[in-house]
């Protein structure tokens, strides 16, 4: 579905990606971990197009996507969510779910004079795809809640609701345990699972919740300074002593390695 050659994005001196290459498979859920400052973050603003890059290519189902605009992208199946939600806050749930398909009759003035029956018409199909995703995502009881006043966990689910509006094939979902409580947390990992199985969305998550990435996850790429550490199934990747070291640093990996010992004598 994707794929990443020696990308690099910098700004000034500092290479917050730095030769990147991955590949995020058709029909997976890929996470994408790695200790603050890893450059997380940046490579998805990059394949999202939120950023150029300095240098590099992305591709999608083969097709050079470098450089294009989040509204290109977006047409073409790929979305991105945010590490904090970016509703509007004073619309209502399904008024949130409802503005995400472009291209609507109501968004041209002289629809609003002439073509009022096929406004009618397509807000109240929007409705009714609107009322599906919430019972999908269980917040129904959510639908007419202002978005301003939702919790950080039903504001994720909210978020991602609305790439359920439109033909996703790949979402890039941005620390969505962030701020989370547990409860809440499972469900977004039960509707995550579902959309992956049952309608075939291809995800790619950063998550620092290793729990949660074990559940969901494979395969789990993880970076550190700019560049691709390691990939792997998630409890390989747990036993990586790279992948400890970069986490926890050199003392620290040398004391979990003292540790196992230990156990193991």
């Amino acid at each position: 579905m994707i794929r990443v050659e020696d990308l690099h994005r910098h700004f000034g001196g500092f290479r917050a990606v730095d030769g990147a290459s991955l590949t995020i498979e058709t029909g997976s859920i890929t996470g994408l971990i790695g200790p603050n400052g890893a450059g997380k973050s940046t490579l998805f603003n990059v394949i999202a197009g939120v950023l150029p890059p300095t240098s590099g290519r992305v591709f999608m189902d083969g097709e050079d996507i470098t450089g294009l605009p989040p509204h290109a992208l977006f047409h073409r199946g790929l979305l991105r969510t945010f590490q904090l939600a970016h509703e509007f806050a004073s619309m209502t749930v399904r008024e949130n779910l409802m503005m995400v398909p472009g291209g609507q009759a109501g968004e041209t003035i002289l629809n609003t004079w002439f073509r009022r029956g096929r406004i009618q018409r397509e807000e109240a199909e929007l409705r009714r795809r609107a009322d599906e995703v919430l019972d999908f995502l269980t917040i129904r009881h959510l639908t007419h809640e202002k978005a301003g006043n939702l919790s950080g966990g039903q504001k994720k689910l909210l978020e991602l609701g609305r790439t359920m509006m439109v033909d996703a094939k790949v979402v890039f979902l941005d620390e969505v345990g962030a701020g989370v409580n547990r409860t809440l947390l499972g469900t977004i990992g039960d509707a995550i699972v579902r959309l992956n199985r049952e309608r075939g969305y291809t995800f790619c998550v950063i998550e620092h919740d290793m729990d949660f990435i074990g559940r969901l996850c494979d395969p789990v790429i993880v970076m550190a300074e700019g560049k691709v550490l390691a990939e792997g199934a998630a409890d390989a990747i747990m036993r990586n002593e790279d992948v400890i070291e970069a986490y926890l640093g050199t003392g620290l990996k040398n004391k979990v390695k003292a540790e196992r010992a230990g156990g193991a004598a």
